[in-house]
């Protein structure tokens, strides 16, 4: 199966980079979000994202202008008809995902493929939910997406070689490494990076060393662009916090407790970077 057109529900932060990597790469784009408003905010924020391009020198006026043009902002579901592959890229929250996924399950022809950009649902879970469990997959992209060269294709138990090849092979296409993942919680990336986030917690909490020489320790010892705690700021210490308390309901395993100090910090509402305050102040 080849994709021509991409369908995107979510016009925020992760859909807005989606539909920009796809145009960008020559693929037409529908990007769907509730309001007007939201829609227009998507596409500025495409059009500012490849002017830095073109200060770059990565990119000419025309490039600019031929991307652009193959995205269609919509706020009715019926404008996505035209895709062969739909992806959500709604906030995380199964609830709401399954609402959109449902709808989307619904309006469009039996042989579009539907992906959800999630960074922790299970993608069996969410394909059990549609009729068309076969052709549903996980496409987990990295923020920044324009930057950011990994896709995380993940499977659900239901999921058919000839779905998982056509999203394999549009993820190439995007110039991106797609990487092939079974389900289960966090995937491959954020299963190994979370964890790594929590122990430099503890790390702290114990006193060994201060947050900035723990971060330098990691940056220069295992050459990392970011510490984990500037990185858990970034995150949102959070979000952090809510990924291994999945990991220790779903594992069942004690090593994925989370550290008491990431939960005193979210007590006081010091989250990162959105808040000002976190391991760091801003």
């Amino acid at each position: 199966m080849s994709i021509q057109t991409v369908g995107i529900v979510g016009a925020g932060t992760m859909g807005n980079g989606i539909a920009q990597a796809c145009a960008v790469s020559g693929v037409n784009v529908v990007m769907v979000d509730i309001s007007e408003a939201a829609v227009a905010k998507g596409l500025a924020t495409v059009a500012s994202s490849l002017d830095r391009l073109i200060k770059k020198e990565k990119m000419t006026e025309a490039d600019k202008a031929a991307a652009l043009s193959r995205i269609q902002g919509s706020t009715r579901y019926e404008d996505l008809q035209s895709s062969q592959l739909v992806i959500e890229a709604a906030t995380e929250n199964e609830q709401i995902k399954i609402k959109i996924l449902q709808q989307l399950d619904q309006m469009l022809a039996p042989e579009t493929i539907i992906a959800s950009n999630t960074s922790s649902i299970s993608i069996t879970k969410l394909a059990a939910t549609t009729g068309r469990a076969d052709r549903f997959i996980g496409m987990h992209f990295f923020n920044p997406v324009p930057m950011m060269a990994l896709v995380e294709i993940i499977r659900g138990l239901q999921t058919s070689d000839a779905t998982h090849d056509a999203v394999h092979a549009l993820a190439t296409a995007l110039g991106k490494t797609p990487i092939t993942v079974k389900n289960a919680p966090g995937f491959v990336v954020n299963r190994i990076l979370v964890p790594m986030i929590n122990e430099a917690f503890y790390v702290l909490a114990e006193g060994l060393a201060s947050p900035e020489d723990i971060d330098a320790g990691m940056k220069l010892g295992c050459n990392q662009p970011i510490g984990p705690l500037a990185l858990a700021d970034m995150i949102g210490i959070d979000v952090c916090l809510a990924v291994m308390e999945v990991y220790l309901k779903e594992f069942g395993d004690s090593k994925y407790r989370a550290c008491p100090l990431m939960k005193e910090m979210v007590a006081a509402g010091r989250l990162g970077r959105k808040t000002g305050q976190g391991v760091y102040t801003y």
